[in-house]
């Protein structure tokens, strides 16, 4: 055999390497399509990991030492960190001590994030940085206010083979400070629970698809057929963009709230909430002002109906105040059921009694950023997110 067929024999065994869950019985890895591209730097590692753990970092000195921690001390003499699993940190250009604090920790390797291209958004842009080197059947893709539960990362890989699919992701418990998280936060991801419900997104024959970039475990041959995140460089919303490919391409999807896995706080500030929520709102609800609106009319019966109801009651609206005070319950009957309707709409929030009964207080600002995100999207095209502008 000459070099060349030795060559060629040699690319077509790595072709034919299997990779987890997308192999047959046979172990013959499925057919390559056509829009997948180059997204691992080649020749592929004669040995690959268990799991490559990417965090994209920019400015996060205020979280990523816990975040670290509690991805670190899952190391153990079964799954090794540097062995069996590598954990990147890819530091965005942060202007704080983001990339001394990762340095801290031993076998944490810090890299750092190539040059932001016309194009792509900061968060894809670092990812890419560190994927193409990756060398984990599985990549976890997590963010550096993420804190992890003792075995998630095992479980997480353990539960997508269980369930035959290319693409896992968890929906963390959120934890939220101050009144205004308190009490928007669950307004929000009532909202979503209702857009995105997990079991139609992990039905195959559900066209609904959703992903939680905080937590999003992708198989690596799923990733290659996804065209890595090179083919949502552009996207706000890259992790739903990722889930609606592999829906589309049937690499299996499964989402699930996880707070027995991960949790996180999303935003340090008010400020941070209202630009992020901004930024995200109009992407994830197509009907963002039908939606301020059905929001807005909650808030005029939540208070405008015992209002009336206690002015009707003192009949102040008319002479004969024995009839007007009947109307008076018949609109407090219509407020209870409007009240019971509305928490147990907050209830699929996922949070707590405590902030499910304040968020009425939540309603007001949640109108505005719906509409302020319209705005933004649809209007000015332009959003901003951590110092950078992204035009829409």
């Amino acid at each position: 055999m000459d070099d060349r067929h030795a060559e060629s024999s040699q690319q077509t065994e790595a072709v034919r390497k299997p990779v987890l869950g997308l192999t047959d019985p046979g172990d013959e890895p499925l057919a390559r399509p056509s829009f997948a591209g180059r997204v691992f730097d080649q020749p592929e590692p004669a040995e690959l990991m268990e799991l490559t753990v990417i965090i994209p970092a920019r400015n996060e000195a205020d979280c990523i030492a816990q975040c670290l921690e509690s991805l670190v001390r899952q190391s153990e003499d079964m799954f090794q960190l540097g062995r069996d699993w590598e954990l990147v940190v890819v530091d965005d250009h942060s202007s704080d001590a983001t990339a001394e604090i990762a340095r801290r920790f031993e076998g944490v390797t810090v890299v750092p994030a190539r040059k932001l291209e016309k194009g792509w958004t900061g968060k894809a842009n670092a990812i890419w940085t560190a994927v193409t080197k990756a060398r984990g059947r599985w990549l976890l893709f997590t963010d550096a206010d993420t804190v992890h539960e003792p075995g998630d990362l095992h479980r997480a890989m353990h539960e997508a083979m269980r369930h035959k699919v290319g693409m896992l992701s968890y929906s963390p418990r959120q934890i939220v400070r101050g009144v205004w998280q308190r009490a928007l936060m669950p307004l929000v991801f009532c909202e979503l629970a209702l857009a995105y419900p997990p079991a139609g997104v992990s039905d195959p024959n559900q066209r609904v698809a959703a992903a939680n970039g905080q937590f999003l475990l992708v198989e690596r041959e799923a990733y290659r057929q996804l065209g890595g995140h090179e083919a949502v460089a552009g996207r706000v919303l890259e992790d739903v963009e990722l889930a609606f490919l592999a829906k589309r391409r049937k690499l299996g999807l499964w989402f699930r709230y996880a707070e027995d896995a991960v949790s996180t706080r999303m935003y340090r500030t008010t400020g941070a909430m209202i630009e992020g929520w901004t930024k995200n709102l109009v992407l994830l609800f197509n009907n963002a002002l039908s939606l301020a609106v059905w929001r807005a009319l909650d808030l005029v019966l939540l208070i405008g109906l015992p209002v009336l109801a206690i002015e009707l009651w003192n009949g102040r609206l008319a002479p004969r105040s024995l009839q007007w005070l009947s109307v008076g319950w018949v609109l407090l009957l219509i407020w209870a059921r409007n009240l019971f309707r509305f928490y147990a709409r907050v209830a699929k929030s996922n949070f707590g009694f405590v902030n499910c009964a304040i968020s009425p207080l939540g309603l007001p600002l949640f109108v505005a950023l719906l509409y302020r995100s319209w705005f933004q999207h649809r209007v000015i095209k332009q959003v901003s997110w951590k110092g950078r502008s992204y035009a829409r």
